[in-house]
């Protein structure tokens, strides 16, 4: 059960996958995606998961606008 494949390109999201060892959370926009994996555009730079290695995803909205204090 992957919904990842829902999603549009430019969609917000989260996305925890398994590595060895525990899980991982990917947090950014979702860039590419096919049949064995997705590129997700995160603050530090492209990370792409292999859909295999999906547990959970969800949209998240998007992050808050930055305040500047006169």
């Amino acid at each position: 059960m992957n919904l990842l494949v829902d999603f549009p390109a430019g969609t917000r999201f989260v996305v925890r996958s398994r590595i060895e060892g525990g899980f991982i959370d990917a947090l950014g926009y979702l860039r590419e995606i096919d049949d064995m994996q997705c590129v997700t555009e995160t603050r530090c730079g492209p990370v792409t998961v292999l859909l295999g290695d999906v547990i959970a995803v969800k949209e998240v909205p998007p992050p808050p606008r930055s305040r500047t204090f006169d």
